[in-house]
């Protein structure tokens, strides 16, 4: 008795399609039978977690760079520094560059004292103190000087004074001038110790190379302290 094969309807074979649909899909074999692919993605929630995670990471190895480049950079610059008191203990100063050299000038070697920077065309300081009247405002004492030592420079041009902040507070006035055909400026830093001492930091260059030093001259007044 021969006996009939099964038949499988089309709703039976679409239900087995379908029950493989959410794993991934459907690709027949060589027997022709229906065989099913999965494709296991992870879900959204944990592929949300991963990415954040990995830029969690990447946040905290930028920062850790970004600190060891500072400190690299301080450490390079505290090597440069040099720390400078007068002969009487009277003042100390930071020398931001090496290049910067004291040299004692005058008969009174603790308190006039010269500093270049290299050759005096790149850069020379002289600092003195100075003692004023009680009532002798920051800004007379640079006019006054201006009248009795500046104006009788070769194409000598004022300039413009600005107040300046450091440890010693003041003003600071600039000029120019020419020596020997050359472009010359100069900048003064007029700090008020008390209302009868002043030291005056007066540096001197030629015009675009004291431009270029502003940064290390200001480092030099700001750092400007007496001694205890």
């Amino acid at each position: 008795m021969s006996s009939a094969a099964p038949h499988v309807s089309d709703a039976s074979a679409t239900r087995r399609d379908g029950q493989h649909g959410g794993a991934g899909r459907a690709s027949e074999g060589h027997n022709g039978h229906t065989v099913g692919i999965a494709f296991k993605t992870p879900p959204a929630r944990k592929r949300a977690t991963l990415e954040k995670e990995l830029l969690n990471h990447m946040r905290r190895s930028q920062k850790f760079l970004t600190g060891v480049l500072l400190l690299l950079l301080g450490a390079s610059a505290a090597l440069g520094q040099e720390s400078y008191a007068s002969g009487n203990d009277e003042y100390t100063l930071e020398l931001p560059s090496a290049t910067w050299k004291a040299t004692p000038r005058g008969p009174n070697k603790r308190q006039h004292m010269e500093f270049i920077y290299g050759e005096r065309g790149e850069g020379y300081l002289r600092l003195r103190k100075e003692v004023v009247e009680a009532d002798e405002s920051l800004s007379a004492l640079a006019r006054r000087e201006a009248d009795l030592k500046l104006r009788y420079l070769p194409g000598f041009v004022g300039g413009k004074e600005e107040r300046f902040a450091g440890r010693l507070n003041g003003i600071t006035t600039t000029y120019e001038y020419t020596n020997a055909g050359k472009p010359m400026a100069g900048r003064i830093y007029y700090l008020q110790a008390d209302n009868r001492t002043v030291y005056t930091l007066h540096f001197t260059a030629q015009a675009e190379k004291l431009l270029r030093i502003r940064n290390q001259t200001d480092a030099i007044a700001r750092s400007f302290r007496l001694k205890q």
